[in-house]
């Protein structure tokens, strides 16, 4: 959809979601979710409130929007899930709210399987990424 079909105050509207998600503002989610804001608003990059919540390590607000319906298996458009990037910035609180919420750390490129690798995390993380409720039932790539 072309942005200049959509009216600007949606587009205001979306970018302070975004912003809320990045500074882990529960407290608009609270509000928003249950008004109706769709748990899996996306912006151009593909980053849901979800994938901008857990990179920006807001694991309350992690909860919040699993528990509202966001897909903890959302990738972006880069192929990056929530997951790998709370690896990437070492958020463990995340990774925990993620793994309950069902994320499989299997899925994406590179996945939260391989970022352990990569980030030396596979004592931390090994065991709990292969008891995973969610391992293995993303939808495939």
């Amino acid at each position: 959809m072309a942005s200049e079909t959509i009216p600007p105050e949606a587009i205001e509207f979306a970018t302070r979601m975004y912003n809320a998600a990045r500074e882990g503002q529960i407290d608009v989610f609270k509000e928003a979710l249950p008004a109706g804001l769709p748990a899996n608003l996306t912006n151009d990059k593909g980053d849901t409130l979800l994938m901008l919540a857990a990179y920006y390590g807001h694991p309350e607000l992690v909860r919040l929007l699993i528990q509202h319906g966001a897909d903890p298996n959302r990738l972006n458009d880069r192929g990056q899930s929530p997951i790998a990037g709370a690896v990437f910035k070492k958020e463990d609180a995340v990774i925990e709210a993620l793994l309950e919420g069902g994320a499989d750390p299997e899925y994406g490129s590179p996945s939260a399987v391989q970022c352990i690798a990569m980030f030396k995390q596979q004592d931390k993380w090994g065991a709990k990424f292969e008891a995973a409720p969610g391992k293995g039932k993303a939808p495939g790539l």
